[in-house]
């Protein structure tokens, strides 16, 4: 069971003007299930995406980067489940290249303006022949309200879809955002999630797209982890439509500009932090806040290595207090001058270790107490310094284990 999430309620769901999504059943895998997804632009609608840091990165990404680069217009998207596409060499370029032919013939604009993706298992030739014959129908179900049905469509391992909304007031105009995401497991995102798609009816200048998609995935999909894993296939597109009524947003540094960031980031960290609620076997959402480092990056070097601790991890799932081994991460983190008498750590609201050292009035039953929770704060302060970051995992239980041993299956 995901902790404390449930499917999004698709009267909460705000449609994105300019933008349409259909979804079909083309048993890409398996049967009768929603495993292929369209997103079809307007024309003048603007797009920019991250991408996964792993170098043996999905035939898909590596057409996504071709195309963006190129400057193309992009006017729609293709997704497909149940099959990555990665690790199937110059054959699972040609496929993936076949199936943007294939759409943009029937919409009747050029191959380099369809951006394709995929997910599922890695190494197995994509059915590309499947793809091709569900498009008409996943086309006849295009809608501007499909935000529900396309997180269903992008679901592998998840057990909820994962999808949420936000409007905000630009130049007097009020303009939506909309995003879905899935990834349940194989996530430490080196730049964004599994899969994720955002629009916005906002109208900003398209020079800064890529800048607002890293930014955004920095402060969210990038600070979450499930199990340590970079996906062969991350992907986390920004789609504008630029239809609302208001001048264009010509810097992301202006009221305007912040505006827009702040209710995307909000969409963003809500998708992320879904994914990390609904990790494969979580019982336990964890929030891992480091501050007093000299800089933002060993703060997350420390949480990152408390996140991704296995023993941490299981030892979170168990509501066992061992909590020297939180200490332990933090001191094999990376920071070499590290001083650890200058080191405290809070579980929530009790104090655990102080200059280095066990609290003198800890007990091991307040520190049982909060993780028996579903919900924990680990605040560690390194006394060194001023910055701050955050970073949000689960814990680790039988069920991973029993999900990816049987994934294939």
């Amino acid at each position: 069971m995901p902790v404390n999430l449930s499917a999004p309620d698709p009267s909460r769901l705000h449609a994105v003007p300019g933008i349409r999504i259909g979804v079909a059943e083309a048993g890409i895998r398996k049967a009768n299930r929603k495993d292929l997804v369209v997103f079809l632009l307007d024309e003048g609608s603007a797009v920019a995406g991250v991408f996964t840091a792993n170098r043996f990165c999905a035939a898909p990404v590596q057409v996504c980067r071709e195309h963006l680069a190129g400057g193309a217009r992009v006017r729609a998207l293709v997704i497909n489940t149940g099959n990555a596409n990665a690790g199937t060499g110059a054959d699972g370029l040609a496929r993936a290249r076949a199936t943007c032919v294939a759409l943009a013939s029937r919409l009747g604009v050029t191959p380099r303006q369809v951006l394709p993706f995929s997910t599922g298992v890695i190494m197995e030739p994509l059915p590309h022949e499947r793809i091709e014959a569900g498009l008409p129908a996943a086309l006849a179900d295009a809608q501007a309200a499909h935000w529900l049905r396309a997180a269903e469509g992008i679901m592998t391992t998840d057990t909820v879809p994962k999808a949420a909304s936000a409007r905000a007031r630009i130049g007097g105009a009020e303009v939506t955002v909309t995003g879905i995401s899935k990834g349940a497991g194989m996530i430490r995102p080196n730049m964004a999630t599994m899969l994720g798609f955002m629009a916005t009816d906002a109208r900003i200048d398209a020079s800064l797209l890529p800048q607002l998609a890293r930014e955004l995935a920095d402060a969210s999909f990038n600070r979450i982890t499930v199990d340590g894993d970079t996906s062969t296939n991350d992907s986390f597109i920004v789609m504008a439509s630029q239809q609302a009524d208001h001048a264009p947003v010509t810097s992301l540094d202006s009221d305007d500009g912040r505006a827009l960031k702040a209710a995307m980031l909000s969409v963003a960290q809500q998708l992320a932090h879904a994914i990390v609620r609904d990790g494969e076997g979580a019982t336990k959402f964890i929030t891992v806040r480091v501050d007093g480092g000299r800089t933002a990056d060993e703060c997350r070097l420390v949480a990152y290595a408390i996140a991704h601790s296995p023993l941490v991890k299981t030892a979170f799932f168990a509501s066992d207090p061992n909590l020297g081994r939180i200490l332990a991460a933090v001191g094999y983190a990376g920071i070499a001058d590290l001083d650890q008498s200058q080191i405290s750590l809070r579980l929530d609201d009790v104090l655990v270790a102080v200059n280095g050292g066990r609290n003198p009035a800890y007990r091991e039953e307040d520190g049982q107490r909060v993780m028996k929770q579903s919900e924990i704060t680990v605040h560690v302060s390194l006394g060194r310094g001023e910055a701050s970051d955050t970073v949000w995992t689960c814990d680790f239980s039988h069920e991973y284990v029993t999900i990816n041993a049987d994934y294939r299956s």
